[in-house]
C-alpha cells in the first residue's frame, strides 16, 4: 500500500493495450490507448483513477507514450484517444466543434469500466486544453480535476481564431501541416502527400482570399472545408457559441471539479487562459489556479521566447520545486488519490514577471531579459492601478493628457503592403511566421519584410509613441487596453497597437532593442458590436479600443515605454481591404489614410496596470 501522504510514491510496470475502440453516441468509433499499471507483465485489476488526453497529434507519438507511463507507473490507468478523424479514429474532422459530447462519451465509458475508480482526471496541451474546456462544458458526471496547458477557449471568436474581428492566420498554417496527417493523405501518400509537400505556402499567402477547390488544401476537402468555414464566419454568430469554441456561454453547466489553467505570456491563449480563470475561479467551487510564464505555446522546458531569455528559473523543470510532470502528480494524486497536500489554495496565481535581466547578448545570441515568478492571491492584481500614458504629438508616450488642439497623426495603410508580423503570440505558425520576443526591425526570417531591413518604427504607416527614459523601474502586470480617437477615408479600416520596452543602446546592441510584449487588433467596423458591424463614415472620428493581451513585465530604469499604432499586422492577422467586405471572400483593396487624434478633446492612450514598487 501507498502511503496517505503521498500515494503515488510505489510504482508498478505498465502495460499497454492499443487501440481500444470507444463508440460515441453516433456510432462513430474512436481509438483509444490504454496504459495500466501492471504486475509480472499483466494487468491489475485495480480499480485506479483514470487520465486521460484527447489529441489529434497521434496518440501513440512518443512523447505521449513516455507521458502516459510516467503516470501509469504511479497508479494511473492513462488513456490517450486520436479525436474524431485524426489518426486510428474513425469519422471526418472538423476542428474543435465536435470536442464536447466526444469528450462527455469518452469519460462516460472510462469511468464505467472495471478497472477504473470511477474518478476521471484530464490533461492535454494546446489541442489537448481545447478538448479539456468542451468536455468540461457538458460537466460529465465522472469528471474528478482537470489541468489546461495552453488553451480551452474562454471565446475563440475573440481569442485563439478571431482577434478584434480580424482572422488569425495560423490557423491557416496548422491546418495546411496537419492536413499531412490526415486519413486521405495517409491513403494515397505517393500522390497527395507529394501534392501538398510541393506547395509553396509562401506563395499562397500572397494569393488570399482562399476559395474553395482552389487553394493549397484542395486534396483534402475536411481541411480546407472546415478553415474555409471558420475564416469566413466573419460575425459572432451562433457558429461561434458552439461547444469548443466557446466556454464563456457555457459557463453555468462548465464542471466545478478542480482545476489549473495554465498559460505564458506568448502563448496565443494568454488572454483565455486568464479569461477562464477569472470567470471560473469566481463561479465554481474548484478550486480553480493559474500559471502564466514568459515562453511561447508550450514551450515550457526552455528559458527563451524567440530572440529574448529569462534565465534558467523561468522554466518549469528548474522552478516550482518540481518538473512538470511531478507538479502534475501532485495535483492529481491530491484530487483524485486524496493522498498529499496540493499547495495553490492560499495563492491561486503563479506568475512570471518579465525583465530586470542584464540587457546583454548571452552565450546563445539572446538578449538576457531576465524576470523571476511570483504568488499572488488574485489576478488580475487589485493593488496595480490603472495608469493612463497618453499618446501625444511629435511621437510622445505621457502620463499627463495633451491639453489644446494639435492636428492628428496620420498615415496611408495600403492593404497590398501590410505591416509584417515580427515575433508575438502565434503558435502553430512555421514555416511563416515565427512566435515570442524580438527587436522589432525588419530581417529576412521574417515573412513579408524588405531590404533594406530598417525598424518597424521607421516605416511610413506605423506610428511610434514612446516615453522618455524612465527615472525609475516600472512593472506592468495585468490586462492592457487602448483607447483611441480615430478616422479614416475608408468604410472599414483595422487598427492595431502593440506595447514596447525599448532598451538603450549598449556595447551588445548599439542601436538599442525595441522588445514586443504584447499587441493587439481592431476592425473598425465591430467598434460597437460583433454581432452587427456597421461601417464607418469617412472622416467622421470616432473613439475606439483595441484589447491586448495581458502580460507583465517590468520596465527598467532608463527604459522607454512605446506604443506603436498601425493598420495590419501579417501574416499574423488577415489584412483588411478597407471596402467593409469580409477578407476571406472579396479579394479588393484600396488603401486608406487613417488618423490617430491626440488633443483635448481627443485624448487617446494606453492604459497599463503599474504595480507599487515592492
Amino acid at each position: 500500500m501507498t502511503s496517505e501522504a503521498n500515494p503515488s510514491q510505489e510504482t508498478y510496470e505498465v502495460h499497454t493495450q492499443a487501440n481500444v475502440p470507444v463508440q460515441m453516441r453516433d456510432g462513430i468509433v474512436l481509438m483509444a490507448d490504454v496504459h495500466r499499471p501492471a504486475r509480472n507483465g499483466q494487468p491489475l485489476d485495480g480499480p485506479f483513477p483514470a487520465l486521460l488526453e484527447r489529441t489529434p497529434y497521434n496518440k501513440s507519438a512518443e512523447s505521449r507514450v513516455l507521458e502516459a507511463a510516467f503516470f501509469a507507473t504511479r497508479g494511473y490507468v492513462t488513456v490517450v484517444q486520436d479525436t474524431r478523424g485524426r489518426f486510428a479514429s474513425q469519422g471526418g474532422f472538423s476542428k474543435y466543434v465536435n470536442e464536447g459530447e466526444d469528450g462527455y462519451d469518452t469519460v462516460e465509458w472510462l469511468s464505467s469500466q472495471s478497472w477504473c475508480s470511477g474518478k476521471v482526471g484530464t490533461y492535454g496541451t494546446s489541442y489537448g486544453a481545447h478538448t479539456q474546456a468542451a468536455l468540461a462544458s457538458l460537466d460529465p458526471p465522472g469528471l474528478g480535476c482537470m489541468w489546461l496547458d495552453s488553451g480551452g477557449f474562454s471565446n475563440a471568436f475573440l481569442s485563439g481564431c478571431r482577434n478584434g474581428g480580424a482572422f488569425e492566420l495560423r490557423q491557416v498554417t496548422w491546418a495546411y501541416r496537419q492536413a499531412l496527417d490526415s486519413p486521405e493523405v495517409q491513403e494515397d501518400p505517393a500522390v497527395l502527400k507529394a501534392a501538398l509537400e510541393a506547395q509553396d505556402i509562401h506563395a499562397w499567402f500572397r494569393r488570399m482570399p482562399w476559395r474553395p477547390e482552389h487553394s493549397p488544401l484542395r486534396w483534402t476537402p475536411d481541411y480546407e472545408n472546415y478553415l474555409l468555414e471558420i475564416w469566413r464566419h466573419e460575425t459572432f454568430d451562433n457558429y461561434w457559441k458552439q461547444v469548443g469554441l466557446c466556454a464563456e456561454a457555457h459557463y453555468d453547466s462548465f464542471s466545478s471539479v478542480p482545476q489549473v489553467h495554465m498559460g505564458s505570456w506568448y502563448d496565443p491563449y494568454a488572454r483565455t487562459t486568464t479569461d477562464n480563470f477569472v470567470a471560473l475561479s469566481d463561479m465554481k467551487q474548484g478550486p480553480v489556479s493559474l500559471i502564466m510564464g514568459p515562453w511561447t505555446h508550450g514551450q515550457r522546458s526552455v528559458s527563451h521566447s524567440g530572440d529574448i531569455d529569462f534565465g534558467p528559473d523561468s522554466t518549469l523543470d528548474g522552478n516550482l520545486d518540481e518538473d512538470f510532470n511531478f507538479l502534475r502528480l501532485g495535483f492529481f494524486d491530491h484530487w483524485l488519490k486524496g493522498g498529499r497536500d496540493h499547495a495553490g489554495e492560499e495563492y491561486p496565481v503563479r506568475l512570471f514577471v518579465m525583465g530586470g535581466g542584464s540587457g546583454r547578448r548571452n552565450s546563445q545570441g539572446r538578449l538576457d531579459h531576465g524576470g523571476k515568478w511570483r504568488e499572488e492571491r488574485e489576478w488580475p492584481l487589485s493593488r496595480a492601478s490603472e495608469t493612463p500614458f497618453y499618446v501625444c504629438a511629435g511621437g510622445r508616450l505621457a502620463t499627463a493628457a495633451p491639453g489644446g488642439e494639435h492636428p492628428p497623426s496620420e498615415y496611408l495603410f495600403d492593404p497590398d503592403h501590410p505591416t509584417p508580423t515580427i515575433g508575438g503570440n502565434i503558435s502553430s505558425g512555421l514555416p511563416i511566421m515565427g512566435a515570442g520576443g524580438f527587436d522589432q526591425k525588419e530581417s529576412p526570417e521574417f515573412y513579408g519584410s524588405n531590404e533594406p531591413y530598417l525598424p518597424l518604427a521607421s516605416r511610413p504607416d506605423v506610428l511610434a509613441f514612446q516615453t522618455g527614459p524612465l527615472t525609475e523601474d516600472m512593472e506592468v502586470t495585468g490586462p492592457i487596453s487602448v483607447q483611441l480617437w480615430v478616422s479614416s477615408s475608408a468604410v472599414d479600416t483595422d487598427f492595431t497597437a502593440k506595447l514596447v520596452d525599448v532598451y538603450p543602446p549598449s556595447p551588445d546592441y548599439p542601436e538599442g532593442y525595441a522588445l514586443n510584449l504584447t499587441d493587439g487588433i481592431l476592425r473598425a467596423k465591430f467598434r460597437n458590436s460583433w454581432e452587427e458591424p456597421s461601417p464607418l463614415e469617412p472622416g467622421k472620428v470616432y473613439q475606439v479600443t483595441v484589447q491586448l493581451f495581458p502580460t507583465s513585465n517590468l520596465f527598467a530604469r532608463g527604459h522607454r515605454i512605446r506604443l506603436d499604432i498601425s493598420s495590419s499586422n501579417f501574416p499574423r492577422f488577415d489584412v483588411n481591404g478597407n471596402t467593409g467586405e469580409n477578407p476571406a471572400t472579396s479579394s479588393v483593396r484600396i488603401p486608406a489614410r487613417n488618423s490617430i487624434y491626440h488633443d483635448a478633446a481627443h485624448p487617446s492612450h494606453v492604459l497599463l496596470p503599474v504595480v507599487p514598487a515592492e
